[in-house]
């Protein structure tokens, strides 16, 4: 049950995301794709670890212990949605973050 329920929310939130997106508030958009992230992520670990990590520090570890690519984009990014609680984001930005939200769904073959 809360593997459907994760994926249910990430679609809920991806779609929220790209809704404001179009019509260009790329701040809310990138804490939203960011927020679909953590979602996705959370699936995955889920997934492969059996449980879901209960805060962003416990996701960072288990992502590093046990899917590198994952952690690089996460800790590569992670920056940017901490930037979002204080300054604006561009489009070129939200881009980004969408561009590799959307690729992790299609690498792992998430139904979103």
């Amino acid at each position: 049950m809360v593997e459907n329920d994760l994926i249910r929310n990430a679609r809920i939130i991806m779609s929220s995301a790209d809704m404001v997106y179009y019509k260009k508030d790329y701040t809310s958009a990138t804490i939203l794709y960011f927020k679909a992230a953590f979602l996705i992520l959370d699936y995955i670990l889920l997934q492969s670890k059996g449980q879901t990590p209960k805060d962003h520090t416990e996701r960072f570890r288990m992502l590093e212990l046990s899917d590198k690519n994952l952690y690089v984009f996460l800790d590569k990014n992670f920056k940017i949605y901490r930037q979002t609680y204080t300054t604006t984001t561009d489009k070129f930005t939200c881009d980004k973050v969408r561009e590799n939200v959307r690729k992790i769904i299609k690498e792992y073959k998430i139904q979103i």
